[in-house]
């Protein structure tokens, strides 16, 4: 199935991210089969709160494409986006989102349910338990 497929992709840039200390949340951009845009959170590699992983997923696959706009492209991305980063996929039109694990605290769906293009589809739960791990391993880190 290509959701797992590309699930994986986005877990290998969470993995990333948590190598270099980093919360581990990664993701791809496919267009056509094709993956455009590659990103794992930054915010403190480059100390910018705005660095998400899908924030620079976003931005490789508007430079991979020429343009603003990924109306025919699905974002792969280990978990919930935020309510930035959903705000960042309404304005790009993106078709699709698809997502490992909910985010229950900061997760767009909590907060502002509605926020992104009325024409996004969205699929949940894809190598959920795999990604939730990820994080909760990370955390569990940080305090052990």
């Amino acid at each position: 199935m290509d959701d797992e497929l590309y699930m994986r992709e986005a877990l290998k840039e969470a993995r990333k991210a948590a190598q270099e200390d980093e919360i581990p949340v990664g993701a791809v951009v496919v267009s056509k089969g094709r993956i455009i845009g590659r990103g794992h959170n930054q915010t403190e590699r480059l100390n910018d709160v705005t660095a998400h992983a899908e924030i620079l997923a976003l931005s490789a696959a508007t430079q991979t494409l020429g343009g603003k706009y990924l109306t025919d492209c699905t974002l792969y991305v280990t978990i919930e986006p935020c309510v930035m980063c959903a705000g960042a996929l309404a304005w790009a039109q993106l078709s699709e989102l698809v997502y490992g694990a909910s985010d229950p605290k900061r997760g767009y769906a909590r907060c502002a349910p509605s926020l992104l293009h009325p024409k996004t589809i969205v699929r949940s739960g894809v190598c959920a338990d795999e990604c939730s791990q990820l994080v909760l391993d990370f955390f569990a880190q940080k305090r052990g």
